[in-house]
């Protein structure tokens, strides 16, 4: 591999790593800042491509603005869910075991909506990665908390507390299923005008902010308490006192564009399978370091699924039998 691919790389793992840490630990003080967190992290990302990838709109566009609509709405639905179900009492770990399941819902819209086809090995690949969230998410039922967090509105029973917690495991799996769809979208868009990820990325977070407006009252209530957060001292910046959730907040937002502009990155400098590779590897790190450094809980057979999960997505990728060939390609 040259420099930019390793640079690419290490920028990968820094970023959505790095992100994923201030993530979970801003929603273990603030689980309800969903919300807030989404509206951040698409007005930080339409801002930064606004002046570097339209210029400031002088730059001439790919595709038309109504093309993007269905892709924007998925876009914008997906990311929210994806942040809000941490309200609904969904552990870190088992929300990046489900997205990790995204061969699933690919897999079916694929042979349904495009009559692809499949080799008998990705389709056992497949039923590996089903039984392994299946497992960590029946283990992890049993560990769902009595607490909520008080600002919902629910009861502490414990079913009440199952109950939404399953809501925020289906609302995963949906968000699962309308992520795929996307990318089906996408890659139409994409046959008809030619690839312009940069562009893509820019308008599904520009176009969707005036949706936020919608959930202004929740995202007022939880920067008020990220405001009124306890103050940490940043000796790196001459000791200026910042709340804490806020730094929680600007460090997610800034290393979740690190990440996504370093994954665009990757995919123009390496082969398709070492991104697979790059990407997997990088999830199984979030992984053992939020179950390690957050204590989360993890039984065996949460280990179980977890192998299987990552075991299924490297064989659907065809990794194995290829793999020797790919360190002499790259």
């Amino acid at each position: 591999m040259n420099a930019r691919a390793n640079f690419a790389i290490a920028s990968v793992f820094l970023g959505c790593c790095s992100g994923v840490v201030f993530l979970e630990s801003l929603v273990k003080l603030d689980p309800g800042a969903g919300n807030l967190i989404t509206a951040a992290q698409f007005a930080f990302i339409a801002l930064e491509g606004w002046i570097f990838t339209a210029k400031f709109g002088f730059a001439k566009r790919v595709i038309r603005l109504r093309d993007y609509g269905l892709l924007v709405a998925m876009f914008f639905l997906t990311s929210v869910i994806n942040n809000y179900v941490f309200h609904l009492n969904v552990p870190m770990t088992l929300h990046m075991i489900i997205r990790g399941g995204s061969l699933i819902s690919n897999m079916c819209l694929g042979t349904i909506l495009l009559r692809r086809q499949y080799q008998v090995r990705q389709y056992i690949a497949v039923i590996m990665i089903t039984v392994g969230i299946f497992i960590c998410t029946y283990f992890s039922s049993r560990n769902v908390d009595d607490d909520v967090d008080d600002s919902s509105g629910q009861d502490s029973d414990k079913q009440t507390n199952m109950f939404w917690w399953l809501v925020g495991v289906l609302l995963l799996v949906l968000a699962l299923f309308i992520s795929s769809y996307m990318g089906i979208t996408q890659e139409l868009l994409y046959r008809r005008h030619g690839k312009c990820a940069r562009e893509a990325l820019l308008f599904t977070h520009l176009l969707p902010l005036p949706a936020f407006l919608f959930l202004q009252d929740n995202i007022r209530t939880h920067w008020t308490l990220v405001m009124e957060s306890e103050p940490q001292r940043l000796q790196w910046l001459g000791g200026v006192a910042v709340p804490l959730l806020l730094f929680y907040l600007i460090g997610n937002v800034l290393m979740q564009h690190l990440c996504i502009s370093s994954v665009y990155y990757l995919t123009t400098e390496c082969s398709s399978l070492t991104v697979t590779l790059i990407l997997t590897l990088r999830k199984f790190v979030s992984l053992v370091f939020s179950i390690v450094y957050f204590r989360n809980p993890f039984t065996l057979y949460h280990w179980l699924g977890t192998v299987l999960v990552f075991v299924g997505t490297l064989m659907f990728a065809n990794v194995f039998p290829r793999q020797r060939k790919a360190v002499k390609t790259d």
